[in-house]
């Protein structure tokens, strides 16, 4: 996950975007919006911008609007990774490691549940991808979406336990066409024990779905089909 893909078009980052509000929720700061009232929940795991980006944002903010009930923690405890501020990459992920974030989504998980909610999808961007299949087991949520991840291993895919839908992009060095596939071949080799779909965007790059540009109409539309893909699987296994 070096490649400068994982840390393309960064976004500006804003603590007041999106119509929810951020609350403490298993020991973490988290953008949450959606009805109270909801049995229904959706986890979203950032990317390495972390949870102020305003399209992960809006993006919960859609999510909520379907009807369910979402949180966006911060599992980088207000420390994103900032392009050409002296540490690289490698050295963030270093201070961030995915199963320090994958610990630290019990608790959360945990909040939530206590809230009434009797069902939690997670979905996970980039880094958070990683994460989200960590919790692709039948104790913690009840479906996973992949996207554009990194550092999911084939091992990772072998293992989740509940339906796992990843989208990926045609042109990605971090999770690239020939790892889906095989990501695929193993869904669907377990497919009498859970349900697996694994999709290759064409013409897109990593970060896609989070990182787009919002008056690029073209990737706007590319953005939404997979936030729309993302929304079916929710709605088909999250109940």
């Amino acid at each position: 996950m070096s490649g400068p893909q994982c840390c393309a078009n960064p976004p500006t980052l804003n603590p007041t975007a999106g119509g929810g509000h951020v609350e403490n929720l298993g020991g973490l700061n988290a953008y949450v919006n959606g009805s109270p009232h909801s049995k229904l929940a959706v986890l979203l795991v950032s990317d390495v911008y972390v949870y102020e980006a305003p399209n992960l944002r809006k993006l919960a903010d859609k999510i909520a609007a379907a009807g369910f009930y979402v949180a966006v923690p911060d599992f980088l405890h207000g420390d994103p990774y900032v392009p050409n501020a002296g540490r690289t990459l490698q050295d963030w992920i270093k201070d961030h490691g995915t199963d320090k974030a994958f610990e630290e989504a019990k608790p959360v998980i945990h909040a939530i549940k206590s809230k009434g909610i009797t069902a939690i999808g997670a979905a996970g961007f980039c880094w958070g991808a990683k994460v989200a299949v960590q919790l692709a087991k039948r104790e913690f949520i009840q479906a996973a979406v992949l996207l554009h991840p990194s550092f999911v291993t084939v091992d990772d895919i072998k293992a989740v336990e509940v339906p796992t839908a990843v989208l990926g992009a045609e042109f990605d060095q971090i999770s690239p066409p020939d790892l889906l596939k095989q990501f695929e071949e193993v869904l669907t080799a377990k497919s009498e024990q859970v349900d697996g779909y694994v999709k290759i965007f064409p013409k897109v790059s990593h970060g896609w779905t989070v990182r787009y540009n919002v008056e690029d109409k073209s990737a706007v539309k590319c953005a939404e089909e997979a936030h729309q893909d993302m929304l079916e699987w929710f709605a088909k296994y999250v109940n």
